[in-house]
């Protein structure tokens, strides 16, 4: 063991002692028509700040050689098209790097076209629209390569606590986002995923095989259905063609294995596998609980020719989550093993995308399945010789089609679609509660949903303006309140107005609508009988107004106002009382298997402020600033604060590329705290109700009516990067709360307890226990070194 411990110290030794090759490196690609798919000749492509250029040969190729390792932003010109810019392009020595570009006919007379590296801004979608950028997901500091936590440095998006992903939206719940991976729709992005929800701890997909993330805080695309808060579009890149290539990963938590090539002339391939070791980790530090995720994650795509493509890929993971009985030496260890359960997840989502490009467009086909496979048991006393109090198993299973087509008619761009999907949801579920009847039924939901949309959008005063209407629909057969889509038409509008060349002013309305999840439809009551037919879709009404700055100096700076109503939000019976839905989704487990009595609203509203600057003379920025409100209404009709109601949230992100390959970033999050409920002291404290529930039930009478300090971490993060001839080598040094601050959550309630270690009744009332608060701390410095091996 010595000798391998001096062995791994002679190797970083030697590592960080030699000198990188001086080999160059090279971008390359090719360049299409977004809609026809045809090659481009004669396209510009400038490295900016080096004025190195390239244009494109009859085939639409292109390659900039002799470039040293680092990162590069790139300008795209070609007359009568739009120009675009691509930010921070990783140049290496050993692998070329490969940057496909598509380009969109320009409107404008070609005697008034202006050469502006501008933010991509959609017609369908001028504003509430953020791009993030492969190279910001991979650096962001306390990220972790995770992409869930490197949105939450955007505006609009709210700071959950530390270990969860679950994403928050302009005061929206974390249920109400929506996620595509290329052409394929996915259910959620994390492991040990809240079933009726979509947060989780860990995220699934592996940040190497993504391009871009394009996140749509408002202003939803008409083909993008279901969502209330957000949608986010993943945009995979193909596996190289040129070549075979590996890569080897140890992250904070995790080993992974990637590797792409071509597999024929036509047809390429990337694949990964990732499995965590946190469990030896949580083990070796004596804490409770032991998680281990494993998961997969490829894609295959096949060029049939210049107008056919078709692409299969597949997500999936395993995730398991024991408990370590022996580790209970302290009272804090002895709460969660009370309250923790063991749980079984199992999730897959297989799809395959078709892409045709006529003259004037295309047409993109997407058949895919999701599945999941959710379990959950907890004994008492954690012995599996005494009864349960939980066993639950649950199975989601959809299978979805797609067709879309979008075309463009000179200043005319036109999409219109359909969609069709069937679903199946199954579940036994048990669940011994102390505030009402034991839980116990059976459930299996055999449901169809559909919808289409149509959208047009056209520029006018040569493109100055930009005006899109669209629509869309969606019913159910579920019951008759879902079944009609002209009873869920959603219509939307946006425009946008260019002030100057740099200033624009932009403008969305739109109704939005969301079927709530299987946990809610599949809800049966002690007869067996379907007992939630009451509900409807969600709806959402949003009404998003801003302004635009765009510089020179790949700086950006956005303002946005925003107003969200919401209809239709169902109310559930909730640990002896009710409770909004909308307040749930946070933690783990499950949410909504629990009986309607009730639709009720809500709203949010806020201003979010945005400076981004995309990388300039090594530097690189976000300044975000979102001031929100979040509302719904009680058991009494009164609008009370949600539990996503953290008032204001600070964001900033900054960093520096140094030479020879050294990177140094820093980010700083700042919330409100959030409103919580006082507990039920009183019925949580009688004896029965406390052997059944040892956590403390909350009381709904007085929700939210609480409020937890505020919320700050400082992060830091420094990358160094060795290019070889054949191969990288790139390390990380990630260092969480470095200021090592102290959050209180919501705090625990738990019985007093003597020195023995039994619990003490009350003097007052011999039917219960004597009780106490106890601080929920979390907020330590946790530091992560990253090795990333690239051959």
């Amino acid at each position: 063991m010595i000798q391998l411990k001096h062995y791994f110290i002679f190797l970083l030794f030697l590592v960080f002692s030699i000198k990188a090759f001086a080999q160059n490196g090279t971008i390359k690609g090719i360049v299409n028509d977004v809609y026809t798919n045809e090659p481009l000749a004669g396209v510009t492509i400038t490295i900016q700040r080096i004025n190195q250029t390239a244009v494109t040969d009859s085939a639409g190729h292109y390659s900039i050689s002799n470039l040293p390792p680092g990162l590069y932003n790139l300008s795209v010109y070609f007359l009568g098209y739009k120009p675009k810019s691509v930010s921070e392009v990783q140049v290496t020595n050993s692998r070329a790097a490969l940057v496909n570009i598509v380009l969109e006919a320009d409107a404008k007379s070609l005697g008034e076209v202006e050469v502006r590296a501008s933010s991509y801004k959609p017609d369908e979608t001028p504003l509430s629209l953020r791009t993030i950028g492969v190279a910001e997901i991979k650096r962001n500091p306390g990220g972790n390569r995770d992409i869930s936590k490197v949105v939450q440095s955007l505006p609009g998006v709210g700071q959950p606590v530390s270990f969860r992903n679950d994403i928050i939206i302009r005061g929206g719940a974390p249920n109400e986002n929506r996620f595509y991976l290329d052409d394929i729709e996915i259910p959620n992005l994390n492991h040990f995923t809240t079933q009726g929800s979509s947060g989780g701890p860990v995220g699934m997909i592996n940040v190497d095989f993504i391009n871009q993330v394009d996140f749509y805080s408002g202003a939803f695309p008409a083909n993008r259905g279901n969502a209330l808060s957000s949608v986010f579009q993943f945009k995979q890149k193909d596996g190289r063609s040129d070549r075979q290539a590996a890569s080897f990963t140890i992250g904070a938590t995790d080993l992974a294995v990637s590797a792409e090539g071509p597999i024929s002339k036509k047809t390429t391939y990337f694949a990964s596998i990732r499995r965590s070791y946190l469990q030896f980790l949580f083990k070796a530090l004596d804490l409770p609980f032991l998680p281990t995720y494993n998961d997969l994650q490829f894609k295959i795509k096949t060029k049939i020719d210049s107008k056919n493509e078709i692409s299969f890929l597949g997500l999936g993971a395993i995730d398991r989550f024991k408990l370590n009985t022996q580790a209970n030496d302290t009272e804090a260890k002895q709460y969660i093993l009370a309250n923790l359960a063991t749980n079984k997840q199992d999730n897959y989502t297989l799809g395959v995308a078709y892409k045709h490009f006529r003259a004037k467009g295309f047409t993109t086909v997407a058949l895919s399945r999701n599945y999941l496979n959710n379990t959950t048991v907890k004994y008492f006393d954690n012995n599996e010789d005494l009864p349960k109090k939980i066993d639950y198993g649950s199975t989601e299973a959809e299978n979805k089609l797609r067709v879309e087509n979008a075309d463009k008619y000179e200043e005319w761009k036109i999409s219109y679609g359909a969609n069709f999907e069937t679903a199946r949801y199954t579940t036994d579920t048990y669940n011994l509660t102390p505030y009402s009847e034991t839980v116990n039924y059976t459930s299996k939901l055999n449901i169809l949903k559909y919808g289409f949309y149509g959208q047009v959008s056209r520029g006018f005063f040569n493109e100055n303006l930009t005006l899109s209407v669209g629509v869309r629909g969606d019913g159910s057969d579920f019951s008759a309140l879902t079944s009609n889509p002209f009873k869920q038409l959603s219509p939307r509008f946006s425009a946008a107005y260019n002030l100057t060349s740099s200033l624009s002013i932009n403008f969305n309305t739109g109704l939005y609508y969301q079927l709530p999840a299987y946990t809610v439809l599949g809800y049966r009551n002690p007869d067996g009988n379907l007992s939630n037919k009451s509900v409807k879709y969600i709806s959402s009404y949003h009404t998003v107004l801003g302004l635009e700055y765009n510089t020179n100096a790949n700086l950006r700076f956005t303002i946005e106002g925003f107003y969200k109503q919401y209809y239709n939000y169902p109310v559930i019976a909730f640990q002896g009382d009710t409770v909004n839905l909308a307040n749930l989704g946070g933690d783990f487990g499950v949410v909504g298997n629990e009986q309607v009595i009730g639709l009720k609203g809500g709203r949010s509203y806020g201003l979010e402020f945005l400076a981004q600057q995309r990388l300039n003379k090594g530097f690189y920025g976000i300044v975000a600033i979102t001031l929100v409100r979040s509302e719904f209404k009680d058991k009494h009709d009164n609008y009370v604060p949600s539990a996503w109601d953290s008032r204001y949230i600070l964001s900033l992100t900054a960093g520096k590329v140094f030479k020879r390959n050294w990177e140094l970033g820093a980010k700083l999050r700042f919330s409100g705290g959030a409103p919580y409920t006082p507990y039920d002291v009183p019925f949580s404290a009688e004896k029965t109700n406390w052997l059944i529930y040892p956590q403390g039930t909350f009381d709904y009478d007085q929700l939210n009516t609480l409020r937890l300090g505020n919320f700050y971490q400082f992060d830091l993060r420094l990358d160094k990067k060795y290019p070889f001839k054949k191969w990288n080598l790139n390390f990380y040094v990630d260092i969480q709360n470095i200021t090592n601050n102290v959050y209180n959550g919501v705090p625990y309630l738990d019985v007093v307890k003597d020195v023995n270690g039994a619990p003490v009744t009350d003097p007052t009332d011999p039917t219960r226990w004597q009780m106490k608060s106890v601080n929920n701390e979390s907020g330590n410095i946790v530091p992560t070194l990253g090795v990333i091996l690239e051959l």
